[in-house]
């Protein structure tokens, strides 16, 4: 687990969405799970907000929790609401740009 405010996440139903709040004019992240095999993290970016065109060297899964969000992955635009999932391939660019209020949940997976 991330640290040992997660531990309480363990072996009980959580609501994803519940686990993290929007700020005004802010994104907001919390890992869940960091372990060397790959990383859990929710995100709530508020309205206009996101992350810049950057890289990985990763696959990582974006589902989104609440909210509709634009994924810019190699230049193509890819619009996902509550419910829709992608994947961002490793050493593709990728941005997010908040559409709405957002919440996603980020797996990253490290390895081959």
């Amino acid at each position: 687990m991330a640290d040992k405010n997660n531990q309480k996440l363990a072996a009980q139903a959580s609501n994803l969405s519940d686990l993290i709040t929007y700020q005004n004019g802010s994104v907001v992240s919390r890992t869940l799970i960091d372990k060397q095999a790959g990383t859990v993290t929710l995100f709530a970016f508020d309205q206009e907000q996101g992350l810049s065109e950057h890289t990985t060297p990763y696959d990582a899964m974006v589902y989104v929790l609440d909210g509709e969000v634009e994924v810019r992955i190699a230049g193509n635009p890819v619009k996902l609401k509550q419910g829709d999932m992608t994947i961002m391939p490793a050493n593709k660019p990728h941005a997010l740009s908040a559409i709405t209020k957002f919440k996603m949940l980020r797996v990253m997976v490290r390895g081959q």
